[in-house]
C-alpha cells in the first residue's frame, strides 16, 4: 500500500464513548491499531464526551502493531475494511473487532 486512499477503512464504530465517532462512523483521519495478547486495541481511541476529528472523513487504518493478525503484513493492515467495537476484555474500551490470529 502506498496511499492513505488505499489503506483498509474503518467501516464500523460502535464504540460510543470516544471522540472520534460521529453516529458510529470514525471521524479520526488514521487509527493505530495496538494491544497485546489476544487484544487488539484501536489505540486512537480517545474516551472523551467531547466530538472530534475532521469532519467529513472515513477513517483509514494507519497503522497495525499486531504482527500476529492475519491482515496484517509488514505492520500494515490488508484486511478489505475493519470494524471497531467494544472489546471483551474491556467493553469501555475500542478494539479492532476483525482482528484475528494466523
Amino acid at each position: 500500500m502506498s496511499t492513505l486512499m488505499e489503506m483498509p477503512e474503518v467501516a464500523e464504530c460502535s464504540v460510543e464513548g470516544c471522540g472520534y465517532n460521529h453516529d458510529h462512523g470514525c471521524h479520526a483521519g488514521a487509527v493505530t491499531i495496538a494491544g497485546h495478547s489476544g487484544d487488539a486495541e484501536c489505540a486512537t481511541f480517545i474516551p472523551l464526551s467531547t466530538k472530534g476529528g475532521l469532519e467529513k472523513v472515513i477513517a483509514h487504518v494507519g497503522a497495525c502493531q499486531r504482527a500476529e493478525c492475519l491482515h496484517n503484513e509488514h505492520l500494515e493492515c490488508t484486511a478489505g475494511s475493519i470494524r471497531v467495537g467494544a472489546g471483551p476484555e474491556d467493553p469501555s474500551h475500542a478494539d479492532c473487532l476483525t482482528f484475528e490470529t494466523r
